[in-house]
């Protein structure tokens, strides 16, 4: 199990960083040309993820179509929406609207799934939303493309993992990986036709970065979850939060107020909280059981 959670944490630096390597890049390139050239480099994971017994055909072939293009649509709309997001909003900033997503499968599940939610998940869901609050101000600060450009990566996050819940166990990872990946890389190229810019020596390694590493934490990703409980893999992706403090001070001159600060420990105590009311209820990933 102790390899598991340390795999975890490994699984979400490298989240963090290949975030880190976008971020660089400082609105250079068009955030749907960098999601574009990240799935495609995103395709070079697919050997590992790819399991006995898997034909290549289901990367696009799923047990569940809905499940599939519901996962590459939010895919696509989420990487978009996370990259324009980085580039706008400090990466700790970016981060805590983000991770707002625990909360929106909350109150997703009571709307489309009609799932009881007690007071403790719902006291969760206020503090979250009393977290936001503080971090946005509106009214105190200015509010732009970025903030709504994170909220919207958390949500789509949030409706992909309804989307599991609802259509239930039996479906190969090679099926869902697949559809995290063909759906940016759809949608990115589709956005490109009308304004292709031709990255430049540094704009290739920085795209290299965001890419590569963004493979490299989805399989550790999984071979985390084949190690240790999913509960106990899930809370690591706070970690990236200390990633993200760490590298807007050091890498980008980010500036974190004491209110933002204190919203953001609002929105992570939530989040984490709702997390573990999710697991004790019953996790998805054991109701949506990846073969």
């Amino acid at each position: 199990m102790r390899k598991g959670v340390l795999l975890g944490f490994a699984c979400f630096a490298a989240y963090s960083i290949s975030d880190a390597f976008v971020k660089s890049l400082r609105g250079s390139l068009p955030a749907y040309e960098a999601v574009f050239f990240g799935a495609v480099l995103g395709l070079a994971a697919l050997p590992f993820v790819k399991g006995k017994g898997h034909r290549w055909r289901d990367v696009m072939i799923a047990n569940h179509p809905g499940l599939w293009w519901t996962r590459a649509i939010t895919g696509a709309i989420g990487s978009i929406a996370a990259v324009t997001a980085f580039t706008a909003l400090p990466m700790a900033e970016t981060f805590a609207l983000i991770f707002l997503m625990p909360i929106f499968v909350t109150l997703l599940s009571v709307l489309l799934l009609k799932e009881h939610v007690g007071w403790r998940r719902w006291s969760a869901v206020c503090i979250g939303f009393i977290g936001v609050m503080v971090v946005l101000r509106p009214g105190f600060r200015v509010l732009g493309i970025g903030h709504l450009a994170a909220i919207v990566c958390g949500l789509s996050g949030a409706i992909s993992v309804v989307a599991m819940r609802r259509a239930g166990p039996h479906e190969k990872r090679i099926s869902l990986y697949g559809a995290g990946v063909i759906g940016p890389l759809l949608l990115g190229g589709l956005l490109m036709l009308s304004h292709f810019v031709w990255p430049d020596l540094r704009q290739w390694g920085l795209l290299a970065g965001y890419g590569l590493l963004a493979a490299l934490a989805s399989v550790l990703l999984m071979l985390a979850t084949l190690r240790a409980p999913a509960n106990r893999v899930a809370p690591t992706q706070y970690s990236q939060m200390l990633w993200a403090i760490g590298f807007g001070y050091w890498l980008f001159g980010d500036r974190l107020d004491w209110p933002m600060l204190i919203g953001i420990a609002l929105i992570l105590g939530a989040g984490l909280f709702t997390l573990v009311r999710e697991e004790k209820v019953t996790p998805w990933w054991r109701r949506t059981k990846i073969v």
